[in-house]
């Protein structure tokens, strides 16, 4: 190919990315046109010359990744995979562990972009990485793909320093972020760039779209920073692009970001949003709503396009990402495959353990380790029992690895003889996240989204700050383990700051996450045996800071019933038929024991009923759940240290709710528990209520 059609097919391929994307906006009636346009350039810069990925094996695990961070401009990326032929997968495995079911169905046909934004489509208003191949994580939320690939960048160091050999180099793929003027405003940006910086992690390099626009207008409405200051004091090398149509310069620009051994990079690339638009580039006006059939026509012109044509397509142009990614893809896709087998063959046990880690199965042996909690009155806090069966699990699950916000000490979560993660050392699985909860969950899904087994942790009260990401991981399947500790006013005297109150119901609220919050520190063990087996689940754990009574498992029920989210802890003696049930989670199941124990004595029968896990209870049969909450005993206590939002479902209109009504205090966890009435006492008295309310409506 002579220069000038070189020339020719590098502006044809740019624009029928820039006018499928304005077609397809236009056919939906909404979406983002203008960074598509713009970008465009920078995107097939990438595609073109660097990105190491085959489209017939979009989970190549060695594939670089490619991280949409504004995720609003999602038909950039609908182009690329259309244009690229990436096929649909159906994965045997989701990181490639083993070989991939092949489909000759393409990811994103040029009908599904005909039906951008519509019921059903894989072309979603905003990337979906679980509904659709060649998205690599979800994004749309400002900043959060930024802070995935972070995770993504450290799970190719960590896999490397695992799995690499002398002979064989199985892991050193990079991360490529295309993120805008909103990414870089957002919190979870700068601290997901800080933890970047201080790791060194010269694999990963983030474009910025610097358009200086946003919905509301110029940037400068809000941001005026030196973005290249403060990343520079982040420790990151910088490259400028004065002009995002100039592909010879972000060429050079990305070339900086590969000779880089001691540094992430930012590109920053000066860019017209709706570039071409006659009326509408550099403005506002171009960033979310379609650009109306005059001003579409007006850019098509402007790029010597057909100007009535629509979802045009030429034939030369996925020939040409053929031949440039794709046939570099399957070069270095094969080239690892060889390099595999030959690792397989020199190491077979470390083979098997990366087939394992990237099948998401986990090894033989895993839970063999596991500690025994005695019966024990004193008892111990769950987050020190937690921290106990973590470690016996991070023994026998390599690619199980995580740490905290600052609070390792605290949340029981540094596993002694495990190695830190740092600048310098990436075999080790102690993650110091530093106290920066958006980032630390961020990135933790990022490295769920590599094949690793994440967890993170810090005080249950800070649920709120990584949230966003938590929501995330359950939109997504990825199973991140969330570790929260201190998990209400039982933590004392750190006051209503510290001690969380209404984080249970919201927690609870989240679809798809499992929320647990064990009574003893056998129902931590069985906890975690749940956890552990749901690889596309996420799992709040929440633990306290307070002993809890090891109840005696020969006089009430296995704690094997975690399996089933409640289960009947104690009935009355004698099979007697119970008046009331008692409901405890956590701290509060030992309150409920207590209570029944009261109860008796007055001669009123009293089933307790623990019920560490909502959403698992509510996987049951009804059979099961009628077993343990049968509907004929109707008199019902629930007892938590939170607030009381969510618990009628289980407790019924004559059911009472002993718990938080307001926050908390600062004070000795005793003298709160007596002070908000979350004492046995109360709770034997809200059950004698509740059966006179239940008499009382039956002579009705």
């Amino acid at each position: 190919m002579d220069s000038k059609s070189a020339v020719d097919i590098d502006q044809l391929s740019i624009n029928t990315i820039r006018t499928l994307s304005m077609d397809a906006v236009e056919a939906a009636k909404s979406g983002h046109p203008g960074t598509p346009m713009a970008l465009a350039p920078v995107a097939y810069t990438i595609w073109r010359d660097f990105l190491r990925y085959d489209p017939t094996n979009p989970t190549w695990p060695n594939r670089d990744r490619f991280v949409l961070s504004c995720g609003h401009a999602s038909m950039l990326l609908y182009s690329l995979i259309h244009l690229s032929g990436i096929r649909r997968e159906t994965a045997i495995a989701p990181h490639g562990g083993v070989d991939q079911s092949k489909s000759q169905e393409p990811a994103v046909s040029l009908d599904d972009i005909k039906k951008f934004r519509q019921l059903g489509s894989v072309c979603a208003g905003h990337p979906e990485h679980h509904m659709t191949s060649g998205i690599e994580t979800t994004t749309g939320p400002l900043g959060q793909g930024c802070g995935n690939s972070v995770g993504m960048a450290i799970a190719a160091r960590w896999l490397g320093a695992r799995f690499n050999t002398p002979d064989q180099t199985l892991f050193d793929y990079d991360t490529y972020v295309l993120a805008s003027d909103g990414d870089l405003m957002e919190g979870v940006t700068a601290e997901a760039a800080s933890l970047a910086g201080h790791l060194k992690l010269s694999n990963l390099c983030w474009i910025y779209d610097d358009n200086a626009i946003t919905i509301e207008g110029r940037t400068e409405l809000a941001f005026s920073e030196d973005v290249a200051m403060r990343f520079g004091g982040l420790g990151w090398h910088v490259e400028r692009v004065a002009d995002a149509n100039d592909t010879v310069s972000l060429k050079k620009a990305l070339e900086g970001f590969k000779a880089r051994t001691d540094a992430p990079t930012l590109v920053i690339v000066k860019s017209r949003i709706g570039f071409g638009a006659p009326k509408k580039e550099g403005s506002h006006e171009a960033h979310g709503a379609p650009l109306g059939a005059e001003e579409i026509r007006g850019a098509k012109a402007s790029y010597g396009w057909p100007v009535d044509a629509s979802f045009l397509v030429p034939e030369q142009v996925p020939v040409h990402f053929q031949r440039t990614l794709g046939d570099r893809g399957r070069l270095a896709n094969d080239l690892w495959q060889k390099a595999r087998g030959e690792h397989a063959q020199a190491h077979p046990s470390l083979a098997h353990e990366l087939t394992e880690c990237l099948n998401g199965r986990l090894p033989t042996a895993w839970d063999t380790q596991l500690p025994q909690f005695p019966t024990d009155p004193k008892g111990v806090a769950t987050r020190i029992s937690s921290g106990k069966v973590l470690s016996a699990l991070s023994s026998q699950v390599p690619w199980l690895l995580g740490g905290s916000a600052d609070l390792a000490p605290s949340t029981m979560t540094l596993v002694a003889g495990a190695g830190d993660f740092g600048p310098h050392a990436h075999a080790g699985r102690n993650f110091h996240f530093g106290i920066r909860e958006h980032a630390m969950a961020a990135a933790c899904n990022g490295m769920a989204l590599s094949g690793l087994r994440p967890y993170c942790a810090t005080f249950f009260v800070f649920f709120d700050y990584l949230k966003p990401s938590l929501r995330l991981s359950a939109i997504g399947g990825l199973g991140v383990i969330y570790i929260l500790t201190h998990d209400s006013i039982g933590l004392g005297e750190d006051g209503p700051t510290h001690q969380p109150i209404e984080q249970l119901a919201s927690a609870r609220a989240v679809p798809g996450l499992s929320v647990f919050r064990p009574g003893d520190a056998n129902e931590v063990i069985q906890m975690w045996r749940v956890v552990m087996k749901r690889a596309d689940r996420p799992a709040v754990l929440v633990l306290t800071r307070q002993n809890l009574p090891t109840v005696d498992r020969s006089l009430m029920g296995s704690a094997e019933g975690v399996s089933s989210g409640a289960y009947v802890l104690l009935d009355p003696p004698g099979g007697a038929t119970p008046d009331c049930i008692l409901i405890g989670t956590g701290s509060e199941v030992s309150t409920c024991v207590e209570a029944a124990k009261i109860l008796s004595q007055s001669g009123v029968h009293a089933r307790v009923v623990s019920m560490p896990s909502w959403d698992l209870f509510e996987e049951q049969l009804d059979s099961y759940k009628e077993s343990v909450l049968p509907t004929a005993i109707r008199a019902r206590v629930a007892c938590e240290a939170a607030g009381g939002f969510g618990w009628d479902r289980y407790i019924g209109p004559l059911g009472r709710f002993v718990g938080m009504k307001s926050y908390g205090a600062s004070a000795p966890a005793p003298d709160l528990y007596k002070q908000f009435g979350i004492t046995p006492e109360a709770v034997a008295n809200a059950a004698r209520a509740s059966m006179e309310t239940v008499q009382a409506s039956s002579k009705k």
